[in-house]
């Protein structure tokens, strides 16, 4: 391993002015301020200048040396930013892994009492990755030998004692499917870093309860053998379908939890025994309801939550007969948005009580979709699972879209699908016909999974109507009584045991579409000329609204005096959204920061041009709270990795 010095870092190392961590020689800390509210401010980022390719991803801070460390998948290393001026970062070198691991990338890093741990996954993702450890105030080799963990080490964190750091391994499939790794979460011992003891928690425990974990509301869904006909028969087990993705520690250090996101549950972790104590279903967000029992606090007035959305972006027509910028959130009976989260964090409230916090981003499997033979009918060379409502429902049936976008392992199950007259009645739906349900204005762009939702039998496979409408067992036709969306478009705060405790409902979408809702870093751009936006494209209006919204996905927790706030990423549209969690059933809205400055240009040509540091920062990825005793200046900070623009911006958590 050799992390590579530039002049400024020699010269900060032979000035003496990397210092080590020394927790004994603490002086006792400050009463910190509690604010009345807090809002951000953007003091400066660090530019890569590389354009879509996860330039500065992952970001991670060390006090003492008072060093950025931010995952850089482009060049498969960790840059290190010295922010003693977090007005004015600066690169000093970098930390590869390919000296030692041909090909390997860094997927994820994290800082503790002056270590710096890093998750590489393998050239070949499945196989087994390692975890790097060093000390922050000396990249120039590892302290233990490389730790051997499993395939595909997402997500790297240390226990809040900093006596154990745990790796969500993800396991994900090949690209035609046809090898899918377990999942697992490795635990490693560092009470002695120089001789870190590995232990492993898996899922072969819940092998042979796929069934009741179906039932529970878990998914499980991947295919068995790829080479055979999808169905019911031919479904993967537990451990292999598990993909852990991000994990939280409690404050007592006893207990992770762990999203796995494309199961729509959270893993909960027993870390004096390192066994998976249980799995938690999320359930599903119902699009139909206006309003959803929650409330936010916004101005110091109550606001009622519905579950409503956009599903109609302006690829073709938003609204009827045109072409229009319509921002139209509404609820939607039927739709059922699975929360899929990316990122969570946890945190102690008033009451003694562990909170989880989950950043709903939602995700797809697309294996294969790169490969013309998968869409020209060989089931064999991956596994697709989105499919638009309009295709789906179409009366031709499914084989009017083979050879273009049609999952073979759909094709294999029916030849069409129908939607259920009764709860699709408000947009049109009868017996046999989707009606208006299907038109773009409607339900029809909008991104769905059809391994779901279609009516089954009691072991599990479909019950047939024909094109009619009529329930047929030689018919072909799919009966879908509920529509599976990705994402909720919001964060939830659970419960220790995966219980609900309250969701942001539609208010990200509806403040984002209003008046009040500005863009850039000095908050003069109205975000509803853009609405639900994507993050790589240019004068994109409504471009994400029939697939996950603005899409939030990092998530960061900072305590502040006696308050809790969450920071939550928006990856699409951008920007950070700030709440006070205090109360984790009534949060208050406390600020919205997008420090992108131009959503007209078209970024990757500004890019090509030369031009893109004017564009500002795109699709957040990580977040990082420092806090106020570890920061450089003395004041809070926010570091985020954005990895469209390549950039890691910094702001100031100003309180108020």
């Amino acid at each position: 391993m050799q992390f590579k010095y530039t002049v400024l870092l020699t010269a900060l190392l032979s000035a003496g002015l990397v210092a080590c961590n020394d927790d004994d020689k603490q002086q006792p800390e400050a009463v910190e301020q509690t604010p009345a509210s807090i809002e951000l401010v953007h003091l400066s980022r660090f530019e890569t200048g590389v354009f879509a390719e996860g330039a500065a991803e992952i970001p991670a801070y060390d006090a003492a040396s008072k060093r950025a460390f931010v995952v850089n998948a482009k060049k498969g290393a960790v840059d290190v930013l010295n922010l003693s001026k977090p007005e004015a970062p600066v690169l000093i070198g970098e930390i590869s892994s390919r000296s030692l691991f041909a090909g390997s990338e860094i997927n994820s890093v994290a800082v503790k009492n002056g270590v710096v741990a890093l998750a590489v996954q393998a050239a070949n993702k499945t196989d087994n990755g390692w975890v790097l450890l060093y000390k922050a105030s000396d990249l120039s080799k590892p302290v233990a030998a490389p730790i051997q963990i499993g395939a595909q080490p997402d997500n790297i964190v240390f226990s809040p004692d900093g006596k154990s750091i745990l790796v969500a391994n993800e396991g994900e499939p090949n690209h035609d499917y046809s090898l899918d790794p377990e999942g697992t979460v490795s635990i490693i011992d560092i009470r002695d870093v120089s001789k870190p003891v590995l232990r492993t928690a898996d899922f072969k425990a819940f092998n042979g309860q796929e069934a009741v974990l179906r039932t529970q509301g878990v998914r499980i869904y991947g295919p068995k053998d790829n080479s055979k006909a999808y169905s019911a028969n031919n479904l993967t087990t537990a451990a292999q379908d598990f993909e852990p993705e991000y994990i939280t520690v409690s404050a007592d250090n006893k207990t992770a939890w762990v999203t796995l996101q494309e199961n729509n549950a959270l893993a909960k972790i027993d870390l004096t025994t390192a066994k998976v104590i249980n799995i938690l279903p999320l359930g599903y967000k119902d699009h139909g309801l206006s309003d959803n029992g929650h409330v936010v606090v916004q101005n110091g007035v109550e606001i009622k939550l519905g579950n409503s959305m956009d599903s109609a972006d302006e690829g073709e027509k938003d609204g009827i007969g045109t072409k229009s910028k319509k921002i139209n959130i509404v609820s939607k009976a039927g739709v059922r948005g699975m929360y899929l989260p990316d990122s969570i964090s946890s945190y102690q409230a008033a009451d003694g009580k562990t909170y989880l916090v989950t950043a709903n981003e939602g995700d797809a499997r697309a294996w294969g979709e790169d490969d013309d033979a998968y869409w020209l009918g060989n089931a064999s060379k991956g596994f697709v699972e989105e499919f638009r409502v309009k295709h789906l429902t179409h009366s031709s049936g499914f084989d009017r879209r083979a050879n273009d976008d049609l999952p073979p392992q759909l094709r294999q199950l029916a030849a069409g699908a129908l939607l259920d007259p009764v709860t699709f009645a408000w947009c049109g739906a009868t017996v046999g016909n989707p009606g208006d349900c299907r038109a773009d204005f409607n339900l029809g762009r909008l991104n769905i999974s059809w391994t779901m939702g279609y009516e089954t039998d009691a072991a599990g496979a479909p019950v047939m109507y024909n094109a009619s409408g009529v329930k047929d067992p030689m018919g072909n036709r799919l009966m879908y009584k509920n529509l599976y969306s990705y994402g909720a478009r919001s964060f939830s705060i659970w419960d220790e045991n995966g219980s609900k405790v309250w969701d942001s409902g539609d208010f990200f979408e509806k403040f984002l579409s209003s008046d009040s809702a500005k863009f850039g870093k000095s908050r003069n751009i109205a975000a509803k000329d853009f609405f639900n936006t994507g993050h790589d494209e240019g004068d994109a209006f409504d471009s994400r609204s029939d697939a996950k919204g603005p899409e939030p996905e990092g998530i960061a927790i900072g305590k502040i005096g006696n308050k809790t706030f969450a920071f939550i990423g928006l990856e699409r549209t951008g920007g950070v959204m700030v709440f006070d969690i205090s109360n984790p059933k009534k949060p208050i809205y406390q600020d919205y920061l997008n420090s992108r400055e131009d959503f007209a240009k078209d970024p990757e040509a500004e890019f090509a041009a030369g031009h893109g540091s004017a564009l500002g920062d795109l699709g957040p990825e990580g977040l990082v709270f420092v806090a106020a005793k570890d920061s450089p200046n003395g004041k809070p900070l926010l570091l985020v990795g954005n990895e469209v623009s390549g950039t890691t911006a910094i702001f100031e958590v100003k309180l108020k």
